[in-house]
């Protein structure tokens, strides 16, 4: 069965409690913040706000955790998609140093949070990089190595070829395996999430779509079809359709569709060969394949992705790379396939900014969205608050446009991600 981005959340929502329905934005209401999205950030947003007292509204467009949030991989990374010598050398020791921070604070807040208010989201340690070439094994080393010295982290440890065949069921130059990491169930974390933002006080308003967002008399004013909010601030947690409401951000934020699946309940030999610790897997491609085990012995598994044309079934160029993975999975089904839009960046770091000074933004997360949105979301209901210092942390990270214009930016998006595809193959 195939999921697009446009319909539920394939096997995610066929395993999750479908919530009573939340009211529809009617008439003119009066808010101390107004959040736009009812995704990880903007749910984050909304909890943290809730519990200073803070009144809180929070609209979406479709249903909570409808769109990245409740259809991606579930992993949470450590750190960013830049190495830390890379930042160091491009932002300065202190700037990096802050990043690194931020990043585990926002780890921590994940399993906290989880623990607190999705514990049906069955959130689990361990995430494995599995290195696709003796290249990507040597810089797997010296990243681990580096970040041990430098930062005192002590929860990754590199693995070789036999050991990580051995915690896979498939075939690695060797990994990282990383037990800061882990992942758990996106949707049910979602909806979580925004149980505990309306528990503190916050108000969640579905199939309210803002249409606008405009800043007159001291105030910031959404408005949707079926109504309007006016508040002293907005915080737009949107990803990758922030453009539709901020045409300014478009040159900074694209947006990949990512494919993934879900197979019938392995049997038992083979639910004991595969990922036998229950730790996820991310590979060193540029093109990535990804995967985890569900709570009921699934393959839950994710790899190549579109930009445009993405097609109604997605099943077979799932299934395709899956099975040249697991090629013993031949007789196992698949049961579910989906596809997700993936905000992504140039640097590959999150955007924050301001629109204005009553209007604050947070997108583009590349693809580590489970770990960084919690701090994002944190950070912008930390801002709306008038404590800026740490979301001006991540502002001052130097945000970088696609090449292109209106026209171009597509279509060069979609070469370099061909190019890619073509890259992993040797």
């Amino acid at each position: 069965m195939s999921i697009g981005s446009k319909a539920p959340q394939g096997y995610y929502a066929a395993s999750s409690e479908t919530p009573p329905p939340r009211p529809r934005l009617t008439g003119d209401m009066r808010a101390d913040v107004c959040v736009i999205g009812g995704g990880f950030t903007g749910l984050t947003a909304a909890l943290h706000l809730a519990r200073t007292g803070a009144r809180v509204m929070l609209l979406e467009a479709q249903t909570v955790g409808f769109a990245a949030s409740g259809r991606n991989g579930g992993q949470i990374h450590t750190g960013h998609r830049m190495s830390q010598p890379a930042l160091e050398r491009w932002l300065g020791p202190i700037h990096a140093r802050q990043l690194w921070d931020l990043c585990e604070e926002s780890k921590a807040l994940v399993r906290t949070q989880a623990a607190a208010l999705a514990p049906d989201a069955h959130l689990k340690d361990g995430l494995i990089i599995a290195a696709h070439d003796r290249a990507a094994l040597r810089e797997l080393a010296e990243d681990t190595e580096y970040l041990s010295k430098h930062y005192s982290y002590s929860a990754a440890r590199i693995m070789g070829a036999e050991e990580t065949r051995r915690l896979t069921g498939a075939e690695y130059f060797g990994g990282k395996l990383d037990m800061g990491g882990g992942h758990l169930h996106p949707l049910r974390y979602a909806r979580g999430l925004a149980r505990g933002a309306e528990a503190a006080g916050a108000t969640i308003f579905e199939h309210s779509r803002a249409r606008s967002v405009e800043t007159q008399n001291n105030a910031a004013i959404v408005r949707c079809e079926g109504g309007t909010v006016v508040a002293d601030s907005v915080l737009l947690a949107t990803d990758a359709f922030s453009a539709e409401l901020a045409p300014k951000l478009a040159p900074y934020i694209g947006h990949v569709e990512s494919f993934m699946s879900a197979t019938a309940p392995l049997p038992p030999d083979l639910n004991a060969q595969i990922l036998p610790t229950d730790a996820a897997v991310a590979d060193t491609r540029h093109v990535l394949d990804y995967y985890r085990k569900s709570d009921d012995g699934r393959l839950l598994f994710a790899g190549r992705e579109g930009y445009w044309n993405v097609p109604e079934d997605v099943t077979p160029i799932v299934r395709r790379r899956m099975l040249q993975v697991f090629p013993m999975l031949q007789s196992v089904p698949t049961e579910y396939a989906w596809s997700g839009d993936v905000g992504i960046t140039v640097t590959r770091l999150p955007h924050m900014g301001r629109l204005s000074p009553r209007v604050l933004f947070a997108h583009g997360y590349s693809g580590q969205g489970v770990a960084l949105t919690s701090i994002g979301g944190k950070l912008m209901a930390e801002a709306a608050l008038g404590n800026s210092e740490r979301f001006d942390v991540m502002a001052r990270v130097p945000a970088r446009k696609f090449p292109g214009g209106p026209w171009l930016r597509k279509p060069l998006v979609a070469a370099a991600l061909f190019a890619f595809k073509i890259a992993d193959a040797f």
